[in-house]
């Protein structure tokens, strides 16, 4: 009789076992007809809503949360206040999980804004005299890049050590003795008549009124440009059905075209 009620007991915590692993597993993969993506406002959030319209006519919705920080999209993802996200480059988001611990990954790429350096005063960087006042982004992943474009121009050179918190401090060549100013991205544009130059966010270039094409002296390649943007996911559901639906959409021929017309080579298709 004890052998009985072992038996069963045993049976019992088998059967709980398998029940709360399966609800588990369950309830961790994304409705496969619904999604929410938190996107940052312009270029992301524009390009989002025609994945919509692209997905709405297989049956999928896509809501749409905005923001006007880089921070929080992440923080809200990581949490569950959204099933993805799509706004950031590779650095940035590895530098997030990194310092923050986020269980998030990046699912597939949708579209580069190469970096570009802009002037009110230069026509060219070979103009550039002893001394003047070169502005970079200030975040760690924009600032780098920043300096790294500098350095493609034969305007710097960067220590061969230098990282992903590469500042002003790790410049080791500056023949022109250029005073490096640190700002906030988003300020940049504002700031750019304080400057010889200035190397901006497409996003932000964009919200000041300069196309890349038109405007910029310098700037990074526009094909193949080393700095993809990701759609992001919580770790646990790269694999779910709706992610894959959701690259398919994103990557599709109406999305191109759309990109093309509305932002003229500002924002390139990674695909």
């Amino acid at each position: 009789m004890h052998n009985i009620k072992k038996s069963v007991g045993f049976i019992f915590i088998l059967v709980a076992v398998f029940t709360l692993t399966a609800c588990g597993n369950s309830s961790k993969a994304l409705d496969d007809k619904t999604i929410t993506v938190g996107v940052t406002g312009g270029p992301h959030e524009q390009i989002m809503q025609e994945v919509a319209k692209v997905a709405k006519k297989d049956g999928v919705t896509v809501k749409l949360k905005v923001f006007s920080d880089y921070n929080t999209p992440n923080t809200a993802l990581d949490q569950g206040e959204l099933d993805a996200n799509s706004f950031q480059t590779l650095p940035f988001l590895k530098n997030q999980v990194k310092s923050k611990d986020f269980k998030i990954t990046e699912a597939f790429s949708t579209v580069a804004f190469p970096l570009g350096i802009y002037s009110d005063k230069l026509k060219d960087l070979k103009d550039l005299k002893k001394g003047d006042k070169i502005a970079v982004p200030n975040d760690p992943a924009n600032e780098l890049r920043a300096l790294q474009l500098f350095e493609k121009a034969g305007i710097i050179k960067l220590d061969k050590n230098a990282g992903e918190n590469t500042t002003k401090k790790d410049v080791v060549e500056n023949k022109l003795d250029l005073q490096i100013v640190e700002l906030d991205a988003a300020q940049i544009p504002a700031q750019l008549g304080e400057v010889a130059v200035a190397a901006i966010n497409t996003n932000f270039a964009m919200g000041a009124g300069l196309n890349i094409k038109d405007n910029a002296i310098y700037h990074e390649p526009l094909v193949k440009n080393p700095y993809p943007n990701y759609f992001v996911v919580r770790t646990e559901n790269k694999d779910d059905a709706i992610v894959a639906k959701l690259k398919k959409y994103y990557q599709s021929d109406d999305v191109k075209e759309f990109i093309a017309k509305q932002f003229k080579g500002s924002v390139v298709p990674t695909w």
